[in-house]
């Protein structure tokens, strides 16, 4: 347990971060119509943070069935991003049984992944640090969708207020003690140059999985023996 709530403490600090982004979520729904039971268990259920956003842009009253698969398609999409964070988690959780590992990945987020995975990278090895920092997160995010819901008229475009920025700041904050030498310089800008390469080509979303394939891939020609294998 006390892996748990260090993992806990740990995600503390994105707590502004994410109650602006998932406030900003509600509001978002609020002006799109949806219910605030139907706002609460889109952020409850789906978990999926920016392609929330996405997905809410598609979304129509009434709802028919070729939009929400058409939603379900979008989300799935760039959502694929977490075959590579979970595959990444393999060498830290691989080896736990699967009623512990499974639920623990279901609620991966990119914020508890980083988290964990600096953690990893300091020698730590008590996967309940991973799983305190996804739980809260989770509990977080489903939370902060209440004042942003209720708040809508305030916040009735949340690019207005540049609250799709607050994720990729965060991201990119988080990233900055993962650096380890130019080594890793390779992967990420593999991963920029590609991402920016295909959305400039291919409609939608693909831009997302395909960055993160590419930084995976550079990084796989790259490594050499010895090296950590979580990157």
């Amino acid at each position: 347990m006390g892996g748990f709530w260090l993992g806990f403490r740990r995600a503390f600090i994105v707590t502004p971060g994410i109650v602006v982004f998932g406030a900003g979520f509600g509001a978002a729904a609020a002006v799109k119509g949806l219910t605030f039971l139907d706002a609460f268990l889109f952020q409850s259920l789906v978990l999926a943070g920016a392609s929330q956003y996405v997905a809410l842009e598609l979304w129509t009253d009434p709802l028919t069935w070729t939009t929400a698969f058409a939603m379900g398609a979008v989300v799935f999409t760039v959502n694929l991003r977490m075959m590579l964070l979970g595959a990444a988690m393999r060498p830290w959780i691989g080896n736990l049984p699967a009623y512990k590992a499974y639920p623990a990945l279901a609620v991966m987020t990119d914020p508890a992944w980083i988290i964990g995975i600096r953690y990893y990278r300091e020698g730590g090895r008590d996967w309940g640090v991973y799983l305190g920092a996804c739980i809260f997160m989770y509990l977080l995010w489903i939370v902060s969708v209440i004042p942003g819901y209720f708040a809508s008229a305030a916040v009735d475009d949340p690019e207005r207020f540049a609250l799709d920025l607050v994720m990729p700041i965060f991201f990119i904050t988080m990233l900055v003690p993962l650096w380890r030498g130019r080594m890793d310089a390779a992967p990420w800008i593999a991963a920029v140059l590609i991402a920016l390469l295909t959305k400039s080509f291919v409609p939608g979303y693909w831009f997302v999985l395909v960055g993160g394939i590419a930084a995976a891939v550079t990084a796989a020609l790259l490594y050499r023996e010895g090296e950590e294998a979580v990157t």
